[in-house]
């Protein structure tokens, strides 16, 4: 299983915005013991639709049969984003322990990577960054001297571009 190819796929889905959606989604995939790398879901600028960003990882059969299914669900659309036509990010949130000596280097890696500080106490500090999963990660990567106290990240969320 070692030399099976795996891929990354995000998923644009748009479904009816009522109970029981995200659970009839979900149980899609466990029933099929496939795993969700991360889920996004949120109203649309049509307060009757949501719109469910999910990543998964697997080989191509598996994510064709992803597809596949979530296709057959009723009431539901489903778009691949490919990575040159659409647009995806992901935010975090990020408490970093400081003391008044490092607080400065953080300070500027944040400014470096267009990133706020939206807390800061006696001994520590709260960074807020938005952007594409490799831009995160490189952020993160600086960190790495620094203790991290806490950190949540949203999964992405994305749209194609164009009119579509």
């Amino acid at each position: 299983k070692e030399d099976v190819h795996m891929n990354k796929k995000v998923l644009s889905v748009l479904v009816d915005n009522t109970s029981g959606v995200l659970n009839r989604i979900a149980g899609l995939f466990s029933r099929r013991g496939y795993n969700i790398d991360s889920l996004t879901v949120g109203e649309t600028e049509n307060p009757k639709y949501s719109r469910m960003t999910i990543v998964v990882t697997g080989d191509d059969a598996i994510l064709e049969q992803i597809v596949k299914q979530i296709t057959k669900l009723e009431d539901v659309r489903v778009d691949v984003l490919e990575l040159n036509n659409s647009v995806t990010r992901e935010l975090i949130l990020v408490k970093i322990k400081t003391t008044p000596a490092q607080r400065q280097q953080i300070i500027s890696v944040t400014e470096i990577f267009r990133a706020n500080i939206v807390d800061v106490a006696k001994d520590s500090v709260m960074i807020e960054i938005t952007g594409s999963q490799s831009k995160l990660s490189a952020f993160l990567s600086l960190l790495e001297d620094y203790e991290i106290l806490e950190l949540v990240r949203t999964g992405i969320t994305g749209l194609a571009r164009g009119i579509k």
